[in-house]
């Protein structure tokens, strides 16, 4: 691009962004900040701990988005007059000044507006994801405990609370399951490209002959339930279960009867949480995620229906969707999008928006072409 072009790059920016407030409103998010603002100040808020755990992490994303999106008009305005100004005295230094803004602006712009493509039912949610282990023995098991990190660390690079609510560890390494809560509006939509099978191939650390090994490891993302949703879940219906927690954790997590499984029996769906102390805690936690496994179960129905496809929602992981290869080299690929990178160690790391945003995109287009 030279920069000649900057002018137009620069006005195409700033419609995109125009486009972008309109279709998220962002008026409206303003006025919602004043009445959570409101809400927030109130002297009773925190006699509903809950509630006020709600309005305060609401008032904090949408204080995120307005200010990302102020931000963004900022810049693109600044841009625009340095630009002005560079030309005016022929400063070529401040013109490619100019260019480098509009490379990274280019990258923020389209960043934000995949946010305008999650439209679905549930997208505007929170999360709760699951991750299981597959085929692949203990690599199987290290592999889900990495795809645990990746997430946790992806959702603290955003500023994103999380609740861990259950961790079912491997005899020799890893886990065999998880299943924790992303807690901030849109989390859904946002994660929910990420369900399916995810592939690992690498030198086996728990081969003492240093062979390759491939390995397996399911993602399964729901979303939070709502007072709306009606999800109810007759007592005959539900069997509970309590038992001693298993794993690291304090004396009292280990020593009493704390952890809780539920079975759906009209399904068999089992959920499992151990991770807080009062066996209470953990049947609350462990009913929130049951809700949200069915509330996903409904989804799907409701989906394979429209389209007029049969689909099983008891317990598939979907298709394989992503390959993260360490041997014989270095690779991350996304079977659907075609999305990779060579660095395996940045996503494992919790460095995750390029193949997020490239799922969302993917999707929607999946979206419009099946009509």
């Amino acid at each position: 691009m030279s920069a000649a072009d900057f002018p137009e790059q620069l006005k195409a920016l700033d419609a995109t962004l125009r486009n972008i407030e309109n279709v998220l409103d962002v008026d409206k998010l303003r006025r919602d900040r004043a009445v959570l603002e409101e809400q927030a100040s109130a002297p009773d808020l925190w006699d509903d701990q809950a509630r006020a755990q709600e309005v305060n992490s609401r008032l904090s994303y949408l204080t995120g988005e307005i200010h990302r999106m102020e931000k963004l008009r900022q810049r693109i305005d600044d841009a625009e007059l340095l630009l002005e100004m560079a030309q005016d005295a022929d400063d070529e230094g401040s013109i490619a000044e100019v260019g480098d803004e509009l490379v990274s602006l280019t990258k923020a712009v389209e960043e934000m507006e995949v946010r305008t493509l999650l439209s679905g039912e549930y997208d505007s949610r929170e999360a709760v994801v699951a991750i299981r282990a597959g085929a692949g023995g203990v690599d199987a098991a290290d592999f889900a405990e990495m795809l645990m990190r990746m997430y946790l660390r992806w959702a603290e690079r955003h500023g994103y609370p999380t609740e861990v609510y259950e961790t079912s560890y491997a005899e020799e390494a890893g886990l065999k399951s998880a299943t924790f809560a992303v807690k901030v509006p849109y989390a859904y939509g946002t994660l929910s490209v990420e369900s399916g099978t995810h592939r690992l191939v690498r030198i086996s650390p728990f081969d003492n002959q240093g062979r390759r090994q491939t390995s397996f490891a399911g993602v399964e993302v729901m979303p939070v339930v709502e007072q709306t949703d009606h999800i109810d879940i007759p007592d005959n219906e539900l069997r509970v279960d309590v038992y001693r927690s298993s794993g690291p954790g304090g004396q009292s997590v280990n020593t009493t009867d704390s952890a809780v499984r539920l079975t759906h029996i009209p399904t068999g769906i089992v959920v499992t949480c151990q991770n807080e102390k009062s066996q209470l805690q953990n049947k609350a936690s462990a009913m929130r995620v049951l809700q949200a496994r069915l509330l996903e179960r409904k989804r799907q129905e409701e989906e394979a229906k429209m389209a007029g496809l049969k689909q099983d929602t008891t317990g598939s992981w979907g298709d394989q969707m992503r390959s993260y290869v360490l041997h014989p080299y270095q690779m991350v690929k996304d079977l659907r999008t075609e999305q990779e990178t060579g660095n395996p160690s940045s996503v494992f790391d919790g460095e995750l928006d390029e193949f997020i945003e490239a799922g969302i995109r993917w999707r929607k287009q999946t979206q419009i072409a099946a009509g």
